[in-house]
């Protein structure tokens, strides 16, 4: 039984400009529109402009919203200060990691929490249930809203190109993991300045009805700057060179926040008893993913050939880890891997080995981001 993807507001745009698509979290999106390669490069030099519009949108309102997400997330929300974000994680019981998210604070009592695209209902499911006691209101905005983002150096640039002048301190001033609303070629949006390539950007979210004009003025005033359409083939390559994780691939229920290395997004120093905690607690206390089980490492290859996700990775040909995102970075000329790794084999310049399909390939374990982008 096949199963028919939806589409974002953009998809006609996409089809205009010739973009191949691929299915990803039950969208169907733009893979590339020509080269990926080219699409990569664009977002390290100049700029990108991506449709992300698979994302969810979850708005928390009302008295007890703080205090709500204190107790929902593993982050500390009641801290974030109005107009600020925050990356945190969504547990279950287990501290397995239901989702990793964004959730910015628009106002004392309104947050806007943005989880990943195949996990928005059942974090939408999940708030729901969690919101039950608190003088809280959940509503999915997911179906209504569009997501654009701009990333790349010259994106500051090409937005305030389309920005009222009164407005170019709001978006010049604005620092990462922020937000405002701003009006954008005539158009009302909130501005983030959060990305997941690396680089400097933006994300820019807006109504549906809204989508395709923001989009096609974004795709104009970015012409002189060098900006191109790019799709989600260079969004992966992207943030796997600035060592970001890809739910289903480093995060899933399966894998807990101190064996992914985000151990410090949880808070433990909040009151609230949020769901997860007493078993993160209890793995913190047992030393996982510090001095026992696995974690998440980057890995640096020696020679020409691309780990991918999936194929094992060895210590003197015995299985000790797998990878989990790998392919050769345009920027650094070199395979990059992440890979979830036993702990005794995780330390910063062991040598391990890639088994490409019955070739071991070398390694070596070196610090992350891969890349990180000039300031």
């Amino acid at each position: 039984m096949s199963t028919i993807s939806r589409h974002t507001a953009l998809h006609a745009a996409h089809e205009a400009l010739g973009a191949s698509f691929t299915d990803f979290g039950g969208w169907d999106m733009p893979l590339r529109y020509g080269s990926e390669l080219a699409e990569h490069k664009a977002v390290r030099a100049a700029a990108g402009l991506f449709d992300l519009s698979h994302m969810g949108e979850v708005r928390v309102s009302g008295p007890d919203a703080a205090r709500f997400l204190n107790s929902a997330l593993a982050g500390n929300l009641g801290i974030v200060k109005v107009g600020k974000a925050k990356y945190s994680l969504i547990l279950d019981e287990n501290a397995g990691i239901i989702d990793d998210l964004i959730s910015y604070r628009l106002a004392e009592d309104e947050y806007l929490v943005v989880p990943n695209a195949g996990n928005a209902p059942t974090v939408f499911a999940a708030l729901q249930e969690r919101a039950a006691g608190f003088d809280v209101t959940v509503v999915n905005e997911s179906d209504a809203t569009s997501l654009v983002a701009v990333q790349g150096p010259a994106s500051e640039a090409i937005l305030l190109s389309q920005a009222p002048a009164e407005q170019h301190a709001t978006i010049t001033e604005m620092p990462y993991y922020a937000a405002a609303p701003v009006t954008i070629a005539g158009i009302d949006v909130l501005l983030a300045r959060t990305g997941y390539t690396g680089e400097d950007g933006f994300e820019l979210y807006v109504s549906n009805e809204q989508a395709p004009a923001l989009w096609d003025a974004l795709l104009a005033a970015g012409e002189g700057h060098g900006l191109i359409p790019a799709g989600l083939a260079s969004r992966d390559s992207l943030r796997l060179e600035a060592g970001m994780p890809l739910y289903g691939n480093e995060l899933s229920l399966n894998i807990t926040p101190l064996e992914a290395g985000l151990g410090p997004v949880v808070s433990l120093k909040k009151e609230e008893d949020f769901v997860g905690r007493a078993a993160f607690e209890a793995a913190k206390a047992e030393g996982r993913g510090t001095t026992s089980g696995r974690r998440l490492v980057g890995l640096k290859g020696l020679g020409r050939r691309a780990a991918r996700g999936g194929y094992p990775v060895l210590k003197d040909g015995v299985v000790v880890g797998e990878v989990t995102s790998g392919q050769p970075s345009p920027t650094l000329g070199y395979p990059v891997a992440l890979a979830m790794v036993d702990v005794e084999h995780s330390e910063l310049g062991t040598a391990l080995d890639a088994d490409l399909r019955g070739k071991a390939e070398p390694f070596e374990v070196v610090a992350l981001p891969f890349y990180s982008r000039q300031k």
